[in-house]
């Protein structure tokens, strides 16, 4: 069955991959991004089945006025897909406050906005689909992602929580956890360094920075391959809560639930008999 997409981020990487196979599946598509003009040559110019709008995550009222244009044009939102997302690359002490609270506006405000847009459209049809991409590292802390974990953390407890809010009406959730997929997060329209340097760091910066550059391009993952899958996650009648992604996030993921079963159990003696002791 036909439904109407909703993706962020869709001029390229991920995003763009998902919008084309959803119109080659027959899917109706809203491709939404800060450059329109970018999309549309990404997707392949006007089409019946796609909207292209612009959109600024970050904007609560350009998040408003793209999903007006979507209901105005298709008359409902069925999936939307939060994938944009930028890389606010080092170390803490390396990173500005503001490059911190840019990343945490971009990639947990910014799909915020757009799922609230979305949200009154969903609850109206009592039914919809939220897919918004996390990360490994939403799940595992990595080395030189402590802004870019900071945020996706907290995608992964908004939307734990939102499903509780929003499956009374019909709305269901899907967090989405790749690993290292060949997309275009790591190219430097995508990937900012931290703004610091300091001395106790430098030699590390340096290698880990090196380090991180050499990965573009090189990652494992097939992001139409993500794509594809994503779509299948989206046809389901009740979709995960998580859909982890990749077989190195695979592996992380089921070690880091390893590693909290045995913190629970080496905090059961100190942890456990915590509670007031009314009877006495």
């Amino acid at each position: 069955m036909s439904k109407v997409f909703f993706i962020t981020g869709a001029g390229r990487g991920l995003g763009a991959d998902i919008a084309r196979q959803a119109l080659a599946a027959g899917h109706r598509v809203v491709a939404t991004g800060r450059r329109p003009a970018d999309i549309a040559e990404a997707l392949g110019g006007e089409q019946d089945n796609l909207l292209v709008t612009a959109l600024d995550i970050t904007d609560s009222a350009a998040a408003r006025a793209a999903v007006d244009a979507a209901v105005d044009r298709f008359g409902r939102i069925d999936v939307l897909i939060n994938n944009a997302a930028n890389f606010y690359a080092g170390f803490f002490e390396e990173l500005s406050e503001a490059q911190v609270r840019a990343q945490v506006e971009t990639n947990l405000f910014g799909p915020m906005n757009v799922t609230r847009a979305v949200l009154p459209v969903m609850r109206e049809q009592r039914s919809g689909h939220i897919i918004t991409v996390s990360s490994l590292a939403g799940v595992v802390g990595v080395d030189f992602c402590v802004a870019y974990s900071a945020a996706k953390f907290g995608v992964e407890g908004f939307m734990e929580v939102l499903r509780h809010d929003v499956e009374p009406f019909g709305i269901r959730t899907t967090i989405v956890e790749p690993g290292f997929f060949r997309t275009e997060l790591l190219v430097g329209a995508s990937t900012t360094y931290a703004d610091g340097s300091i001395a106790d760091y430098a030699e590390r910066t340096a290698a880990t920075r090196k380090q991180w550059e050499s990965m573009n391009g090189q990652q494992a993952g097939d992001p139409a391959r993500l794509a594809d899958a994503l779509l299948e996650v989206a046809a389901l009648d009740q979709p995960p809560l998580r859909f982890v992604a990749g077989d190195d996030c695979l592996a992380a993921v089921e070690a880091k639930a390893n590693d909290l079963l045995a913190q629970v159990d080496a905090s059961r003696q100190l942890g456990s008999g915590l509670a007031h002791d009314d009877a006495a």
